[in-house]
């Protein structure tokens, strides 16, 4: 049995939930999210301000958490946004953004140009790139993306990391 999907969600003021048939969606203070539920196997009740998950078969344990997760994501996203950041580390290695556009320098003979999706705020600033927006999967797809670019390498830490990641340094060679 799910953990997750046996949580009763609670739906917050300001807040309108819309169960359609395959498709729910969720309008808050900072925008509205929708999402197809395509699946049949799990069964959406909202009442009284609370969203409760309910598996409609014996194999739907795994869709039930996933639902409930979704749902929670997308309440959380449209009353304050998910934020990731980065930080790039490298001689020459810089970032700026540039209308809907994301500049790359990472020492390759040509810059690097992302397009920035709609939905998602990134602030630039010297050796930070802070990632923000509604919707939990884009930002994270996103700060990914960006990631895979230059990812950070175990000898001097040159690249693109996570602000909260660790990076396991190793030595190099030794001289004698």
């Amino acid at each position: 049995m799910s953990r997750i999907g046996k949580k009763v969600i609670s739906v917050p003021e300001k807040t309108e939930v819309k169960i359609g048939t395959g498709v729910m969606s969720v309008k808050g203070p900072l925008g509205e999210l929708s999402r197809p539920f395509k699946h049949s196997d799990v069964k959406i009740a909202l009442a009284d301000g609370k969203i409760t998950l309910t598996p409609v078969g014996e194999d739907s344990g795994a869709l039930w958490g996933t639902y409930s997760a979704h749902l929670t994501n997308m309440i959380k996203g449209v009353h304050t946004p998910f934020q990731k950041k980065l930080i790039i580390e490298g001689v020459g290695y810089k970032w700026d953004v540039k209308g809907e556009e994301l500049n790359l320098a990472l020492g390759f003979s040509h810059p690097v140009k992302l397009k920035i999706p709609k939905g998602l705020k990134v602030v630039a600033e010297k050796g930070n790139l802070t990632i923000s927006g509604n919707d939990v999967e884009m930002v994270g797809h996103f700060t990914a993306k960006v990631r895979d670019l230059k990812k950070p390498e175990p000898y001097k830490g040159k690249g693109i990391r996570y602000s909260d990641e660790v990076i396991r340094r190793k030595a190099g060679k030794k001289t004698t």
